[in-house]
């Protein structure tokens, strides 16, 4: 399939890159045009402007894949987009817009005849190589006549073992994609599981935290225990219940600087994290780790634990987040 691509950040240049490498061909555009050059000497075609990507992109129906940051500048090119575009075009938000802004934008661009999904992503700078986990909402046609693209983009059955009782499921959420619902519904559920992120991070923080703070001087003597973080990391990915991807990260980091001392703990919030608290407020759910790993970012702000140490090192590992470490002060 043919399809464009907004914004050639970490997530889109890799996003068009693994497109590619599964045979699509991808017109893609960003403010930088060295970014756009770059991909074309990859296979891309490269467009100076939104409506010289969306003239390149030949005959409806179209595909655009926005993939910028959620806030201002992609409601303006959303809102760009449904000005060039026709009826039977697709606009795909890849980003991490509010969920409600996507029921908005569905229905404007729905007026004028154009569908829109809304396309929860999660991958990371490690997506071009392991794929993504994609929650998409909107129409069901939308989402059918893209699931080529979704499903290239998607890590697919891989290593991971089955699960049994699935029967006659979607299986696609096997291979890393969904259709989650209409419009809005894919970006609420990537919103939640960023706030589970948020809480499961926060726990590993903690943990790490409470290991290291075992060697006080504060401690009896006969009660201190200088703890190998690095190992006890390492040991824990294999066959302990609290394995994860974000321990492996977590195992990575300890391995190269037990100290981390090339983080400052400043660790931020990207909005998922809030907006999941709102929904939990407004639905009435208790949510109180996923309120308190909220929380203890905005407290990071002020004074650095080492476990805030540990957050930082998490977050550089899946989303290259380098925005705060102390050497690019």
């Amino acid at each position: 399939m043919r399809i464009g691509v907004v914004g050639l950040g970490r997530m889109g240049a890799n996003i068009s890159r693994r497109l590619m490498r599964a045979g699509h061909e991808c017109v893609v555009f960003d403010a930088k045009a060295e970014a756009a050059q770059e991909l074309g000497g990859e296979g891309a075609t490269p467009a100076d402007t939104l409506a010289a990507l969306v003239a390149a992109l030949g005959p409806s129906p179209r595909a655009v894949w926005v993939m910028l940051p959620s806030g201002k500048i992609t409601e303006d090119t959303i809102a760009a987009l449904g000005g060039m575009l026709s009826t039977g075009d697709i606009v795909i938000d890849g980003g991490n817009s509010f969920w409600k802004d996507d029921i908005r934008r569905a229905k404007a661009l729905a007026a004028k005849g154009i569908r829109y999904l809304d396309c929860g992503t999660s991958g990371g700078v490690w997506g071009l190589a392991r794929g993504y986990c994609l929650m998409i909402g909107g129409a069901k046609e939308a989402v059918d006549h893209l699931d080529p693209i979704f499903a290239a983009l998607a890590p697919g059955l891989g290593t991971i073992p089955r699960t049994e009782g699935r029967g006659a499921r979607d299986p696609r959420a096997e291979r890393g994609y969904i259709h989650a619902g209409p419009a809005g519904a894919g970006h609420f559920v990537k919103m939640v599981h960023n706030g589970i992120e948020y809480g499961l991070m926060q726990a590993y923080a903690e943990g790490f935290d409470i290991l290291r703070g075992r060697a006080a001087d504060a401690l009896a003597e006969d009660e201190r225990f200088a703890l190998n973080l690095g190992d006890i990391a390492e040991v824990w990915r294999r066959g302990s219940v609290v394995s994860s991807w974000l321990l492996d990260l977590t195992a990575e980091a300890l391995a190269g600087d037990e100290t981390l001392e090339h983080f400052s703990g400043f660790v931020e919030d990207s909005g998922e994290g809030r907006w999941t608290v709102d929904a939990a407020v407004e639905e009435a759910v208790p949510a109180n780790v996923l309120a308190t790993a909220l929380f203890a970012r905005f407290r990071s702000r002020k004074d650095h634990t080492f476990g805030e140490k540990i957050l930082s090192a998490m977050r550089f590992g899946f989303g290259g987040h380098t925005e705060h470490m102390l050497n690019q002060k």
